[in-house]
């Protein structure tokens, strides 16, 4: 049996994984990419979902990291407008903490070290007026509001994954590597599908970015003895009814140093999060504590009038971020940089492995890897920043287009409700003309499984973003498992097993 051979093979569909993917087959590598779940399936969906510098990483003296930071977000905004929005940010002064000049010098950094052209910069803000004092108590009298975005994150995930393949890449999802072994320059990998099927393919090179499984990838799977300086530190969110009317985003400082957000989320709810504690066990298997639930209500309820309750919580979600292990007492203090470990084995096949990282900084970090292999692989056929420019599926139109693009899709599918058109929209950006092709009415959207969740957009998920269960629609390529009861999900998921058999034995 003929063995296919890549220039590079990546382990690990998160966010790293497949813009790494992405930036290489742009380039003109021969790429595959297995990911053993669906992509974005662990930490790159358990964000707090923010392109930001990171204002607390100026206090611990990142400027680097947070310069990096700041000059993505304009960028990512423009390769997809319909994932990736502006949003402002309210940082109340707490008197017992961080003093205001102290806060004030902390902005007028964040405006100016990152080349700001769209957003806005900071503004001070007398809370006894602006509507962003209506939901705080009346103690909180000052705040600072500023600009970053929001992200849909396992969303770019999958579409850096989309555009990869539509540049050459081979995406495997549900895959996993069992092994890999060096064979003089290059590596000989097997990997195994969900059904039990196995394949073994060669590439040039290695990339470990699996993750949180980055150091059971090194021990288990390419067997490298040395051991991995990875430090697991859990991160978690809840999610609540919305406690406020506005769009903004509130900061809050907590007595014990860490911040907590409050973000408006999927219209009708608020996100709070996120924790910081080291975390040991399966990555898979993480969820929110009690403690943590706790944890998250109380810092909310000290700035909040309406106290937040466990009894409020609609919906947890956990992430395990595999942050580089640089000996840092706390897991808060622990760095947010990535670091690129390469390990060629005295000149034999390279692997490299991905420790840490951001969502804000994918990209770079994508770049930084293939910088790293450049004598590894073929001369390239596109210039290093090529991903900063190329818009991802769906995001070639205007930062500030939405509006218009939902207005053109009414025009052209005028039995939408403008709530629905908003929400395809937002998913797709463009590609919403590609997902209601030859759409003239409801009847051709078909079976309604939910909220606005028809089965045209399950199918167009099924083939178009290897949607394999309800899950993945619900959870991931969406967020419509907050709407969807129980037994919706059920029926979702077993029409969409019946759909992947009926494909199944037409491809027979």
């Amino acid at each position: 049996m003929h063995q296919a051979t890549y220039d590079l093979a990546i382990i690990g569909g998160g966010v790293n994984g497949c813009g790494i993917a992405r930036d290489a087959a742009g380039r003109g590598a021969s790429v595959v990419l297995f990911e053993q779940g669906d992509f974005a399936s662990a930490t790159s969906s358990a964000s707090t979902k923010l392109i930001h510098g990171g204002l607390r990483y100026l206090e611990h003296y990142k400027f680097r990291l947070v310069r990096e930071a700041l000059m993505e977000r304009e960028v990512l905004w423009k390769l997809a407008p319909h994932i990736i929005r502006p949003l402002r940010f309210v940082l109340p002064h707490h008197k017992g903490l961080r003093p205001a000049w102290f806060l004030r010098l902390g902005l007028f950094l964040y405006d100016h070290l990152g080349g700001r052209k769209l957003l806005p910069g900071t503004r001070t803000l007398d809370l006894s007026r602006d509507a962003a004092g209506q939901p705080l108590k009346p103690l909180f009298t000052c705040a600072f509001e500023y600009s970053d975005c929001w992200v849909e994150d396992a969303r770019l995930v999958v579409l850096n994954a989309r555009d990869a393949a539509e540049r050459g890449a081979s995406i495997r999802p549900r895959t996993r590597v069992v092994a890999a072994e060096r064979a003089g320059d290059h590596w000989r990998i097997t990997a195994e599908r969900a059904d039990g099927r196995r394949e073994t393919v060669t590439a040039r090179v290695i990339v470990n970015a699996a993750g949180p499984w980055v150091g059971q990838v090194l021990s288990g799977v390419v067997r490298v003895n040395a051991p991995a300086a990875v430090r697991l530190v859990q991160g978690s969110h809840i999610v609540v009814r919305r406690i406020y009317d506005h769009d903004r985003c509130y900061i809050f400082q907590n007595a014990d140093g860490r911040i907590v957000f409050a973000i408006p989320y999927e219209r009708d709810f608020t996100l709070i999060g996120t924790t910081d504690r080291d975390y040991s066990g399966d990555p898979a298997a993480v969820a929110a504590s009690p403690g943590e639930i706790g944890y998250l209500c109380a810092a909310a309820s000290e700035y909040f009038k309406k106290p937040v309750t466990p009894d409020d919580v609609v919906w947890t979600y956990s992430g395990v971020r595999p942050l580089y292990d640089d000996g840092a007492s706390k897991a808060q203090e622990a760095t947010r940089d990535y670091v690129l470990v390469l390990d060629s084995d005295n000149g034999g096949a390279p692997l490299i492995s991905v420790f840490g990282g951001k969502i804000t900084t994918y990209r770079r970090l994508a770049a930084a890897v293939l910088a790293k292999l450049e004598a590894h692989l073929p001369p390239p056929k596109a210039p290093a920043d090529w991903t900063g420019k190329a818009p991802l599926p769906g995001g070639d139109f205007p930062p500030d287009g939405i509006a218009a693009l939902v207005d053109r899709t009414l025009a052209a599918h005028p039995y939408l409700a403008r709530g629905h058109a908003e929400r395809l929209v937002r998913a797709y950006g463009t590609r919403v003309s590609r997902l209601l092709d030859g759409a003239r009415g409801p009847q051709d959207l078909g079976r309604v499984f939910g909220a606005d969740l028809t089965e045209r957009e399950v199918r167009y998920l099924m083939r178009e973003e290897w949607a394999a269960t309800a899950a993945d629609v619900l959870w991931r390529r969406s967020k419509l498992g907050l709407r969807l009861s129980a037994a919706e999900s059920a029926a979702l998921d077993e029409f969409m097993q019946n759909a992947t058999a009926d494909v199944a034995s037409s491809a027979a």
